[in-house]
């Protein structure tokens, strides 16, 4: 999802740059399969309603379009030998195509270009702390960053500890099954920490709601509608619910692991004197038996009812 936050900057940045040339149309070289293409329409679309998309329909795929940038005099980082589809931003490292296409074969070791392979991660083990504000991560180790630099820096951490790699079989908006193979260390990184703090500082029915409302706010992103007025609301319930969510996180990477080690909030909603297995002051565990009979009441009754009790 970070990565299509990216590219809608970008298409702003094209949108603005049509009018201040008086441009009438736009053009991009999203192929005629992914998903890409509608998030990059769909985004012209509002932004400007009367801009046309001219699209390049004789590049059939990645051969075709090799031979077309070397026509034109237009360097490209494949070849022939290599001939992945391969798109890289601050948030992560993609490649399809090529040998990918076949879901049964390995990624090969070329893909390593973000991260190292997990099996050649340094022997021992690194830990980082996480500072987090309101569900944003603003720190590395306390040394407060800007978004960019800090997540520049997670990626060269995780890059070396092989952290983020991901091989997998998606399903794309235009219908069929793609396996791609990604690689996201800083983004793996935050992901673990925000949610790890969110386990101290939400409480049960809060964590819930907000997942359910994660998923189709991914979808709705995964699928370009980011102008779509439904996500407006969302941002404003995602702010309010992670207001508490202030504090550290240490995680442990290794050999392409994150592990939690460590989490510490001033909003923190765990209590040790309530979950000690010593402590009986505010938690007296022989509370436990009524609330398991009023909790179980509605099995206890079925099942008195199919015995004839």
């Amino acid at each position: 999802m970070g990565q299509w936050i990216l590219s809608v900057i970008e298409l702003q940045a094209m949108v603005d740059v049509a009018k201040e040339v008086g441009a009438d149309a736009v053009s991009h070289g999203c192929t005629g399969k992914g998903n890409d293409q509608v998030r990059f329409e769909l985004a012209f679309f509002a932004l400007n309603p009367e801009l046309n998309v001219v699209r390049e329909w004789e590049i059939k795929g990645q051969e075709g379009a090799i031979e077309y940038a070397k026509k034109h005099n237009v360097p490209v980082p494949v070849t022939m030998k290599a001939i992945y589809s391969r798109d890289r931003n601050l948030w992560h490292l993609s490649h399809e195509g090529d040998i990918l296409e076949d879901p049964a074969v390995e990624p090969s070791k070329d893909m390593f270009m973000m991260t190292v392979d997990p099996e050649d991660a340094p022997d021992t083990p690194e830990y980082i702390e996480i500072g987090i504000v309101s569900g944003l991560p603003v720190s590395v180790d306390g040394k407060e960053l800007s978004p960019p630099l800090l997540l520049s820096l997670l990626n060269e951490i995780g890059g070396r500890h092989g952290i983020g790699c991901v091989d997998m079989v998606e399903n794309r908006l235009v219908g069929m099954k793609s396996r791609g193979d990604y690689k996201t260390p800083g983004g793996a990184i935050l992901f673990s920490a925000v949610r790890e703090l969110e386990s101290l500082t939400l409480d049960r029915e809060a964590m819930q709601v907000k997942d359910s409302l994660a998923l189709k706010y991914a979808e709705l992103v995964y699928a370009g509608r980011w102008f779509d007025p439904l996500r407006q609301p969302m941002d404003v319930f995602m702010e309010k619910i992670t207001e508490t969510t202030t504090g550290t996180v240490t995680l442990k990477l290794y050999k392409g692991s994150v592990t939690t080690v460590g989490r510490e909030s001033p909003y923190s909603l765990y209590r040790q004197d309530i979950s000690s297995f010593e402590s009986g002051h505010i938690y007296d565990q022989a509370d436990a038996a009524g609330f398991i009979r009023l909790y179980g009441l509605p099995t206890r009754v079925r099942s008195m009812l199919e015995k004839g009790i």
